[in-house]
């Protein structure tokens, strides 16, 4: 069974792999938002979000380097018309499309839930594309609701 650890920078080129599969999915469900073949983050900037504690990114590693990755970001509110309170967003979650099917996202996703809570978070959030209706399944069956929706006009 592996284990649950914060990435390193020794983590970088696997993780940018895992990235890849994240774009193909986003890029074949909108190409017309999402550019093929390219990640969401390359390595300087990886290399600072393992900087920054605000972000941190936990990996699932079986011992020859990560299987998926939960990137993670703290986030505060609090306004004239909002609570105040802390909260962890999930940028990204992802499992290696070979390792699907094992419980690695369900022991990543309660991995950060239990670290959130001991961070004093009140709630954990997250964004799903319309679309990807295997990651919607996913979260629904972690126990994850609709917050809000976000809508759009093609023009």
């Amino acid at each position: 069974m592996g284990e649950i650890r914060l990435a390193a920078e020794g983590d970088i080129p696997r993780i940018g792999q895992l990235l890849l599969q994240v774009a193909k999915v986003h890029s074949d469900i909108r190409p017309d938002i999402f550019k093929p073949g390219l990640r969401k983050y390359d390595d300087e900037a990886l290399r600072a979000i393992l900087k920054d504690e605000s972000r941190p990114i936990f990996v699932y590693d079986e011992g020859e380097g990560a299987l998926g990755y939960a990137f993670c970001e703290m986030q505060s509110f609090g306004d004239a018309n909002l609570q105040k309170r802390k909260s962890l967003y999930i940028d990204d979650l992802c499992v290696d499309e070979r390792a699907r099917g094992k419980g690695i996202g369900r022991r990543l996703y309660e991995h950060v839930c239990a670290w959130a809570k001991a961070q004093g978070c009140y709630d954990l959030t997250l964004n799903v594309w319309e679309g990807n209706d295997g990651a919607r399944r996913f979260y629904e069956s972690m126990g994850m609701r609709v917050l809000k929706t976000g809508m759009e006009t093609i023009l």
